[in-house]
């Protein structure tokens, strides 16, 4: 109970401005290369992410997710070293490594398939790899993305897991029109906490791409 508290509190004092669409989380560095409404191509610097991996679906696995990497960045570390929260916070689909059920009856094989997220905290800029702390569980571990080309489409208001399918198709489309390549499965970044009123809520579906 008393982590829980500790956590309202922290996110509250970290994020209290962007109830009204107000934001002081540090972002991780990016160059816009194009601009068309709402979509982007962004040149992203190298950045460091703690990340976790949840075998749920998209609408159960943020809370297990946001509550292991919150643990992480408030000293469950080898070092027992706070760090600043930042922006965003994102998320992936990783079917490949989600666990898989299946059941048998005859004459007909029935297969589901759950899928599984991978959440993202990116790190400030001033840590790398070497220099992050080390998480102390084994369900947290550190990344580092290197540089990289990016679709984006920016979007507000409320999200679940039909939301970020339809602005997932909008971005391929955007994509195929300006004769990009798609090199990844899509994220979710989100960068406000959920009492963040819907129209100034900043959501963001992205790709990476090349030419």
């Amino acid at each position: 109970m008393l982590k829980r508290l500790l956590l309202f509190v922290f996110i509250i004092f970290q994020s209290a401005c962007s109830v009204v669409g107000i934001r002081s989380a540090e972002e991780a560095k990016f160059q816009v290369i194009m601009e068309q409404g709402d979509f982007q191509l962004r040149q992203y610097a190298t950045f460091v992410v703690a990340e976790t991996f949840i075998d749920s679906n998209f609408d159960k696995a943020g809370s297990e997710a946001f509550g292991r990497l919150f643990s992480y960045i408030s000293g469950d570390n080898v070092s027992a070293e706070k760090i600043a929260m930042t922006a965003p916070v994102l998320a992936k689909r990783d079917a490949e490594n989600s666990g898989q059920k299946i059941a048998m009856t005859a004459p007909v094989i029935t297969e589901k398939q759950t899928e599984g997220w991978r959440y993202y905290f990116v790190l400030p800029q001033e840590l790398t790899l070497s220099s992050a702390p080390k998480p102390a569980k084994p369900d947290v571990k550190l990344k580092e993305i290197t540089s990289k080309k990016v679709a984006v489409i920016q979007f507000s208001g409320l999200w679940d897991e039909d939301v970020f399918n339809k602005k997932v198709s909008e971005l391929e489309s955007w994509i195929l029109e300006n004769n990009l390549e798609s090199i990844s499965l899509p994220s979710f970044a989100g960068y406000d906490p959920p009492w963040t009123l819907p129209f100034l809520r900043r959501n963001e579906v992205l790709i990476d791409v090349e030419h």
